[in-house]
């Protein structure tokens, strides 16, 4: 899923008074507010309609992949990181439902491509039982680190959350104080625990393409943000985008 950050124009215009600037909750507001503002746009038909399929199409792709799981573990309930991925990718469809509709979103084909690829990877995996390099215990609590280190970024973005790269509102607090972008953080730690105790060539294979994708979708996203004085200003506080000290 995308891990957006942009500017926050009810956080910049309370610091523009001279407010004690507003803690988003996702981004802390006293870091945009020397920010210009912003200024809402009333939503046309064409971008309610484009929100609603968007929002009911993610629904509508993930449904089919929560039976085939649902499935397996009834059959084999010892396969709890099958359960774990599932659980974590049913609370990421309600953020996803509920997220703040953006002010601007890149609509070039290759993010696009690249977003719905990153994000609907795990269609393509092979559920049927791998090779086991750890025990199923031990890769699901791999699996709840990383799961909780997402929804820990995601409650810092509050809705400031969505599939393709766009403008929602600028978070600079909780987790993004210490990477700019936690949440795939998060999903590559739950996708090591998935694939330890599924391993396959398949499997394997998928990841990679998708830690590739991800590392795509970052450099795109950041291309989108820098548009923002206040965003650019985040990027030379928080020097790393997703492992600190490393990357």
């Amino acid at each position: 899923m995308n891990d957006p950050v942009a500017s926050n124009p009810e956080t910049r215009s309370h610091a523009k008074a001279g407010a004690r600037p507003v803690d988003t909750g996702s981004e802390e507001g006293n870091s945009a507010q020397d920010a210009p503002v912003s200024h809402a746009k009333r939503l046309t038909e064409r971008q309610i309609v484009t929100e609603i399929l968007l929002r009911a199409g993610t629904a509508v792709l993930l449904l089919p992949f929560f039976i085939a799981v649902t499935h397996r573990y009834l059959h084999d309930p010892t396969r709890i990181t099958l359960l774990v991925f599932a659980i974590g990718e049913a609370i990421t469809l309600v953020f996803v439902l509920f997220a703040r509709v953006p002010t601007e979103r890149d609509w070039h084909p290759v993010s696009v491509v690249v977003s719905f690829c990153a994000t609907y990877y795990f269609l393509a995996f092979n559920l049927a039982p791998g090779v086991h390099l750890v025990s199923e215990k031990f890769a699901a609590a791999v699996q709840i680190v990383g799961f909780l280190v997402t929804i820990v970024a995601k409650l810092s973005l509050r809705r400031s959350f969505g599939l393709l790269p766009a403008h929602r509102g600028l978070v600079t607090g909780g987790a993004y104080r210490y990477v700019r972008h936690p949440m795939y953080t998060g999903y590559f730690i739950r996708d090591l625990g998935f694939l330890l105790p599924n391993f396959g060539l398949q499997n394997l294979l998928i990841i990679l393409l998708h830690w590739a994708l991800q590392g795509i979708r970052i450099v795109r996203e950041e291309r989108l943000l820098s548009k923002d004085d206040a965003y650019r200003s985040y990027k030379r506080r928080v020097r790393y985008r997703v492992v600190w000290g490393l990357f």
